[in-house]
């Protein structure tokens, strides 16, 4: 199974913000298991720079904590289809439209964030990460 990890799931983990921090962490683990194939858009990784280097202060430490997410995750580039569709397909944030047009090209089978509502309107279905759990116990 294949999921693109929104940005806010990746801020629950490195920020270790609860009551998140756990079924987050979870779906990640399931791709370092090799359970699941775990992606992430590139643009994802630039905002979770921007609100990491904005908590920590340290551009240094900020580096690291993405360095170590590049080897956790696979980075998805954006290609310029994909704002092609994102243009179409009537998401509000277009962010968010990019990342459903990413997740629509590589086949995922879902979208893991916290933020389902903001992808009304997307081609691959969206699901928390508690669901996400509840939902597919054999990926345990």
């Amino acid at each position: 199974m294949k999921v693109i990890i929104d940005t806010n799931i990746i801020i629950d983990i490195l920020e270790k913000r609860e009551p998140f921090f756990q079924d987050s962490y979870r779906v990640v683990q399931l791709g370092l298991d090799g359970k699941l194939d775990t992606l992430m858009s590139a643009g994802a990784v630039t905002n979770v720079y921007y609100i990491i280097n904005r908590s920590l202060h340290d551009t240094n430490k900020a580096r690291e904590k993405i360095l170590a997410l590049t080897t956790l995750i696979n980075i998805c580039d954006t290609a310029s289809d994909d704002i092609a569709v994102a243009l179409t397909l009537f998401i509000t944030d277009f962010e968010d439209a990019v990342v459903a047009a990413i997740a629509k090209r590589e086949k995922a089978d879902f979208i893991v964030t916290r933020n389902e509502a903001d992808f009304h309107n997307s081609p691959v279905p969206v699901i928390n990460p508690a669901q996400f759990i509840q939902r597919f116990p054999e990926e345990r």
